[in-house]
């Protein structure tokens, strides 16, 4: 299964360099890739070459590390509250981020532009959601699932009525660029967003993914958990910064893309069991792979227009969403 992930990684990172209206051959491509590594030479033209390497693979790259990201951070979540509908943006990321970017494009756009302050107010704000919910839910190291729960819930609300009202007290002009923010898009991905972006999702990654024996310990409940001599509170903390805090930084340069951190950690459950060992890794590569396509669906089907990323997700993500409700009512995938 991991050596079958790996590959839908690569085919899918190659379909995506080649998916445009340029249209580039697939040899052309591989040879290009290969000429990277130090070995043979590209045969692209200067325009081709500068549309795959400049356009299309930063677009591609940070595809792959949005999607990891957030499948990882889906899976860690549904594993430390042990619930299967959590996702990513539990604990008020989404709002936090969200009202960030609305203070960065109301006070610095204007309304009409998003400036290069977004990404660092919206990082700002999913940050501060996240450290107000673990002071009022938990009060630190004492905090635990249900009061997490419970306080994201609070945080998001009081974030977004924040939010509606920035936008509300604007043009709609303000209103339409938030929301466009909002639904996540990959347009304007570049080498820089890549660069910023990708120490947090590895480090934030290999965390998660290195906590998942301790997932699997906490999975039979807290009381049972620390009589194993798991230290609960001390996993909890630092499984829940790592994933709020890889999230966070993908939703500051790429909005907010929703159902990728629920989908794809229940469709792995699927095929490899209720092992967060598991899980976790082969999240990460499903993860990856499905925004890949996801946004190459976004960027073609309605050419030369292109749609928010986070529509293709929710219309792939909402049938799942319901089929999860279904097989859980029925313990196919996790027991009540």
């Amino acid at each position: 299964m991991a050596a079958s992930s790996v590959v839908a990684v690569v085919i899918c990172a190659l379909g995506g360099l080649a998916i445009g209206p340029l249209s580039i051959p697939w040899t052309g491509i591989l040879a290009s890739v290969v000429s990277h590594v130090g070995m043979g030479h590209s045969h692209l033209t200067s325009l081709q070459n500068l549309v795959v390497w400049q356009l299309r693979a930063p677009r591609v790259v940070l595809a792959l590390l949005a999607g990891a990201m957030l499948s990882v951070a889906g899976g860690t979540y549904q594993g430390v509250f042990r619930n299967p509908l959590a996702d990513p943006y539990l604990l008020g990321v989404a709002a936090g981020a969200g009202l960030g970017a609305t203070i960065a494009i109301v006070n610095l756009g204007n309304g009409f532009t998003t400036p290069t302050w977004t990404p660092a107010l919206a990082f700002g704000g999913a940050l501060l959601a996240v450290v107000l919910t673990w002071i009022i839910g938990g009060r630190g190291m004492r905090s635990n699932s249900s009061t997490l729960i419970l306080a994201g819930v609070a945080i998001a609300a009081l974030f977004t009525a924040f939010q509606t009202y920035l936008q509300q007290s604007n043009t709609s002009a303000t209103i339409t660029r938030v929301y466009l923010w909002l639904l996540g898009s990959l347009a304007s991905a570049s080498w820089h967003q890549v660069l910023i972006v990708l120490p947090y999702v590895v480090v934030c990654c290999a965390v998660c993914v290195a906590s998942g024996r301790a997932l699997d310990v906490l999975s039979v409940g807290d009381v049972e958990s620390r009589s194993l001599g798991l230290p609960v509170s001390r996993v909890r903390l630092i499984v829940v910064l790592a994933s709020s805090l890889g999230t966070a930084a993908v939703v500051s340069v790429v909005g907010l893309i929703g159902f990728v951190g629920i989908i794809i950690p229940h469709i792995v459950r699927l095929l490899v069991g209720t092992s967060y060992r598991r899980i976790l890794p082969i999240s990460l590569f499903f993860g990856a792979a499905f925004l890949v396509v996801a946004d190459g669906v976004a960027r073609t089907v309605v050419s030369p227009s292109e749609l928010p990323i986070g529509v293709v997700t929710a219309l792939v993500g909402a049938p799942v969403f319901v089929l999860v409700l279904n097989l859980r009512r029925s313990r196919v995938i996790w027991p009540q």
